[in-house]
This record gives structure tokens, sequence and C-alpha cells, in this order.
């Protein structure tokens, strides 16, 4: 890791194991943060046809407008001492940092969850939902519903630092996972995830399936197969699902580059601050409203630009592209949310590759980013699905 960046209070780099947990707290220095004001403050924009909205990309005016906002109006500091109310440590797995969270529950009987996010988010995606998983009594709910919060930087992520090796697919995370779980003595826990967390945490449920008792995702990623047959009796609704998929497809370049070429992209999101905003227009909605606030979304920004893993977190795209994941069925409990303005899992392509989904949830409300969106919502649905194995 770049010590610039981050701060790893209590390490003992002489004398410590490899299955050691450090405390770990983030402290950026404020020569950083002048860095990225300066750097922001000479942004080279680039030109732009008129009246093309979203369809050649990030528009400039939304760009703009951000930057601005980031200029002048962010507090950084404010997210940092945010942060560092929860406890915080990093350990080291197969060879890499992880970065965790791990907040823990008054409650005598509290199932342990571990929360894992995608790109281009950052375990600060979760932050409004643990207090409500970890103490449900102060939010009216049920204390019986409790959860141990672990929240991981996956691997090559912001404050998990750079992968050093290949092959870090969302297999391997998985692997990482369980390894992770068991070091912190959990032998029962629960599972979620969205985007590419949702890659790692159904492929966690067939790695570790003794301990792990169920998963719950916000997308499963099940696609029609080239079987003409699978096609011939589908309904209005499959066929509007599978042109939302279409047309997801259509703006998804950064998913094409970061599978390909993940390092000729990380020299420009690395030098410029607008650079890393716009490339992160997944937050941004690529053209669809979302419930984000500006804060939200930079918030995620930071997390990238001050750890300099642009690049690092766009291998995990690369390696689950290279080579083509084989497909494998998975037999785990699992539960999903599926949210009105995110990717539409379709059921039947779904059970097809998942045999056991034990709860399937549909909300007019919240979108790709559920847990910062609608914290409430995702936090209920999660309380109702684990209820079950408790």
């Amino acid at each position: 890791m770049n010590n610039i960046n981050v701060q790893v209070q209590g390490r003992n780099n002489a004398g410590g194991k490899e299955t050691d947990i450090h405390p770990f707290r983030i402290e950026i220095p404020q020569a950083e943060l002048d860095d990225l004001q300066n750097r922001l403050a000479r942004t080279r924009w680039p030109d732009e046809l008129p009246g093309v909205g979203w369809s050649y990309g990030t528009p400039m005016s939304v760009v703009k407008e951000m930057a601005e906002y980031w200029l002048n109006d962010y507090n950084w500091n404010e997210y940092e001492e945010k942060f560092n109310k929860y406890p915080q440590f990093i350990t080291e797995i197969d060879g890499t940092n992880i970065h965790f969270l791990h907040v823990r529950s008054e409650e005598p009987n509290a199932m342990p969850l571990i929360l894992t996010h995608g790109w281009p988010s950052s375990f600060a995606e979760f932050i409004d939902m643990i207090d409500l998983l970890t103490d449900p009594r102060k939010h009216g709910a049920d204390a019986a519903d409790a959860f141990h919060v672990v929240i991981p930087s996956v691997p090559g992520y912001t404050f998990s630092g750079p992968t050093r090796d290949t092959g870090w697919n969302s297999r391997r995370i998985a692997g990482a996972w369980a390894t992770l779980m068991n070091r912190l003595g959990y032998e029962r826990y629960a599972a979620h995830g969205g985007d590419g967390g949702s890659l790692i945490t159904r492929a966690l449920g067939m790695v570790d399936p003794d301990h792990v008792v169920g998963v719950h995702v916000l997308q499963l990623f099940s696609f029609p197969s080239g079987d003409p047959t699978e096609m011939t009796d589908l309904s209005e609704e499959e066929m509007r699902r599978l042109q939302i998929l279409s047309n997801f497809s259509e703006k998804a370049g950064f998913s094409a580059i970061q599978s390909t070429r993940p390092q000729t992209l990380s020299y420009a999101l690395t030098d410029s601050p607008a650079g890393q905003l716009a490339w992160n227009e997944l937050l941004m909605g690529m053209g669809i409203s979302n419930l984000l606030t500006r804060d939200q979304i930079l918030t995620q920004v930071m997390m990238y630009w001050l750890t300099r893993t642009a690049g690092s977190s766009a291998r995990q795209y690369y390696e689950d592209a290279h080579p083509h994941a084989q497909h494998v069925v998975s037999n785990a409990p699992t539960g999903i949310a599926v949210f009105a303005n995110d990717f539409q899992s379709i059921r039947r392509f779904a059970e097809r590759d998942n045999t056991n989904i034990l709860q399937w949830s549909e909300y007019e409300r919240g979108g790709h980013f559920a847990a910062m969106e609608v914290p409430d919502i995702l936090t209920e649905d999660l309380r109702k699905f684990f209820r079950q194995f408790r």
C-alpha cells in the first residue's frame, strides 16, 4: 500500500505473522487533499458534441457540476471521521492485504454477516446500514434480527491496496472471504453482495458451503444460453427485462475496457480526478436517475483517487474474463432483492443456474446501489431472508 495515503496503527512488520490482524485507521495527509484541489482547479476539459446527452458517455455538464462541488463544497474529513468511528483492521490473506470493518452487535445471538461491494464502490456503500444491522432494537426492530457485520474492501480496491499477483477473480476472492471469516472465529455466517459483490457472494456459497448459511444478492447474472428453446415462450415482462440488459450492454464501455486493458486505463484515472469522476459514471446513473447524493458519489470516487487503485480494481473484470469462467450451478440457499432502477434478473434463467432460491423480492424504489439509496428497505429484506437460518 502507499504510505502517503493510509496509516496502519499497531503493525509490526518485523515480527508479524501472515495470520495477524492489525488495527487500521484512515488518515489522509493534508498534502494529498491539497494536491487534489490543485488538480481539480486545473482540469483540462474536452470538447463535446451538442445535443447528444448521455449517448456518447458522461456529459460534460454533469462532470463539471460535480467537479465544481467537489472543489468548493465537498468535505472529505467529515467522511474520514465517520468511517474511523467503526473498528477497522487489515490482515494478509493469500498474499494480499485485506482491509475490513468488523462491527460486533451487543445482542448475544447476533448472526455474522459479510457484506461485499462491487465496482465502482467500496466498503462505504454499507456505512448507513451498519447500525440498522447491528442494533435493530434501537431502530424499532426485533433484537433477534441482529447481525455482527464484516465489510471487507475487495482485493485491489481502495484500502486493501493493489493486488500483487494475477488471478484474483471472484472465486479466489470468495476463498479469501472464507479464510477471513474463519480467522475471525465465525463457524456459521451469512453473506450479501451487490454488483461484483453479487458474483463474489454467490461464489462464496459454493466454496464454503459448510459454513455459509445462505447468500443474498442484488443481482443473479443469469443470461440466455443460446438454446433457441429458452426463448420460445418468454413473457412480455421477461422480454422487457432482456431489453434493459441489452440497453445497458450498449452503454457498458467500462466493462469492455476493464475486461481487456485495465493497465492502459489506469494511467489516465490515476492522474486526473475529473477523469476518475467521469469514469465512475455508473454511480451517476448513466442517464437514469438514482437516489444517490453528490456526497455519496464523490465519497466513492475519493476512495479510488486517494488510494490510486483505479487500475488495480479494474483487474477483477479482467480476471473474471480470462479465462472465461466455467458455468457452475449453485445449490446454496439464495435470496435476491431486485430494485426497479437496476439490472433486472430474469427468474427462469436464475433458477436454471441457482437451484435453491428461497426468497425473491422486487421493489419499486432503489437501484444498483440499494445499500446507499434505500438502506432501510435492503436491511429489512436481509432480516427477512436470514431469519429462517437462525
